[in-house]
């Protein structure tokens, strides 16, 4: 092989890769909000869900990116493991679309169609027309270089080095290592199967030589999914994990039936006799298409082995977000809508308050993943707010005894007070930021004063919502004695802090962290005694 040959090989594959990527994006960027808005509200039913995820995979031309936008939607909460399921599985079908258009012999065309994409991209100025443009430009450019590659190869056909590495994918589990390593390294099962529709169209390998490579090509795009899921939820883990299990399921169930069975890789060649290219797609979708129809009625025990396999960290689950003890179900029992209302509450203030610790700890002593874990629960106890609020107002129109749609009256102000403290705790995150960022230098003297607030205010909460948990009225003195003391802190300390910088004893730039800081503990400890507060229903 000469290096003329390795260029114009590497010169097609960038080109295919490129080509699929323009078009895949042009498609997203076409349909993407609606295909996601099609994702999060046609998922509810799993029968539902496997077609929604074909449909969208189909739209946008990548696997990838919907089982990226599925992992996303349940590390929000927006969508279950059993939905995402579901959607994963009709993914794998709409990939196989793009196999299929490869199949068409468009190279002799393939620079018309670029042509037409540039024009369209570059000078047309409507929005939506140019985006299709790159739509069509991404098409042309994949076929080109799909041409590219082709011919590159083609003196490899007499090559008998080349030959026996081509013979050597016909051992089932090198064939399969060699399809899912490549894909891992290219991340898109649908360009891995390209590459090898361009091995055949060349002649370089036959149907028979490419069944257990595109068995590892499923297997392989699973990095992608990986990748999306590191730092995310366990949940998001676990979407990725099940879409390696699915595809790990499918090889190990399609193996032994290939090895058993080949007249199957026969009667395949024979539906489009000498285009093996289009041969290759077939087996593709016949393969996703099966494997769904069998692993589908075992998709809650997909959910189960994955479960048991990735399991949830320590203190995990009561950040999920999602509401544990309220659900429509309840306005039908309301009996019990007050006490189930208590204990959501109580589980926002716990992961209110667990916020609140983690972001003084990185003010103090600087985490950057304490921080990151801050910003990231705000957006949990933002959604129980909006989701208890709704609750709350329902609940008002319940047959509930007076007393009880009081106490129902004074959690929506808990419910506010809680979703401040979150606010604040994410403002101290900020400042711990800044301070990092900047590197702001803090008085001894101050850095002290800071931390007697922030414990005391971080105490005054932790007694509110213990008296609110037992209902218990005897610890509001206790509270507001704290209260108090944090009001008489923030003016001690404002003053002292002015005395430091009259006598030059502290940097200026430290002052308006300082002066932030001190607010915003005097604030929590308002909003702590205001939660206790609410236990004295008029």
């Amino acid at each position: 092989m000469t290096i003329s040959m390795i260029f114009l090989l590497l010169g097609g594959l960038g080109m295919f890769l490129y080509g699929m990527k323009m078009m895949s994006d042009g498609l997203e960027n076409v349909a993407g909000d609606k295909m996601r808005q099609t994702l999060e509200v046609l998922t509810t039913n799993r029968f539902a869900a496997v077609g929604v995820g074909a449909g969208v995979t189909a739209v946008i031309q990548s696997s990838s990116a919907t089982t990226v936008m599925v992992v996303g939607f349940v590390n929000a909460g927006l969508m279950s493991l059993l939905q995402a399921t579901g959607v994963i599985m009709g993914a794998n079908i709409g990939t196989t679309i793009t196999a299929q258009l490869i199949a068409f012999k468009l190279s002799d065309i393939a620079p018309f169609i670029l042509f037409i994409g540039m024009f369209m991209t570059v000078f047309i100025k409507k929005r939506n027309l140019a985006r299709i443009g790159e739509i069509v430009l991404g098409f042309g450019i994949l076929f080109v270089g799909l041409d590219l590659m082709s011919r590159s190869m083609e003196p490899l056909r007499s090559h008998a080095g080349f030959q026996s590495l081509l013979t050597s994918f016909s051992n089932p589990l090198l064939g399969i290592l060699i399809g899912a390593i490549f894909t891992a390294v290219i991340q898109s099962s649908s360009a891995s199967v390209g590459v090898l529709q361009a091995l055949a169209a060349t002649g370089l390998i036959g149907l028979d030589g490419a069944i257990f490579v595109i068995l590892g090509q499923n297997i392989g795009t699973c990095i992608t999914a990986i990748l999306a899921s590191i730092g995310a939820s366990t949940n998001s883990k676990r979407t990725a994990g099940i879409h390696l299990v699915f595809n790990i399921l499918g090889t190990l169930i399609y193996l032994p039936i290939l090895l058993l069975f080949p007249s199957i890789v026969t009667w395949i060649e024979s539906l489009s006799i000498g285009d093996v290219s289009r041969q290759i797609a077939n087996y593709h979708t016949l393969f996703n298409i099966t494997i769904t129809i069998v692993l589908f009625p075992f998709a809650k025990q997909m959910v189960k082995l994955i479960t048991k396999i990735v399991k949830d960290k320590q203190g995990d689950d009561h950040v999920e977000k999602k509401l544990i003890y309220l659900d429509e179900r309840i306005a039908q029992t309301p009996s019990i809508a007050l006490t189930q209302t208590l204990k959501e509450i109580d589980r926002m203030g716990e992961i209110v308050f667990d916020n609140l610790k983690n972001s003084t700890e990185a003010l103090f002593e600087y985490d950057e993943q304490k921080v990151d874990k801050v910003f990231e629960v705000e957006k949990t106890i933002d959604y129980l707010t909006n989701e208890i609020t709704h609750y709350l107002i329902e609940f008002k129109g319940l047959q509930l005894s007076k007393s009880d749609l009081r106490v129902m009256g004074s959690l929506h102000h808990v419910v506010i007070d809680l979703e401040r403290i979150g606010d604040l705790a994410e403002n101290i995150a900020n400042n711990a930021n800044t301070r990092s960022d900047k590197k702001v230098p803090l008085s001894s003297e101050g850095l002290e004063e800071l931390k007697t607030m922030s414990e005391r205010a971080t105490q005054a909460l932790r007694l509110s919502l213990d008296a609110l948990r037992k209902r218990d009225v005897n610890r509001l003195p206790e509270v507001a004695s704290l209260e108090q003391q944090i009001d008489d802190m923030k003016i001690d300390y404002t003053n002292n802090h002015i005395n430091r910088l009259q006598d030059k004893y502290c940097d200026p730039s430290a002052g308006v962290i300082f002066t932030n800081l001190v607010a915003i503990f005097e604030r929590i400890a308002d909003h702590a005694n205001n939660i206790a507060s609410s236990l004295v229903v008029k």
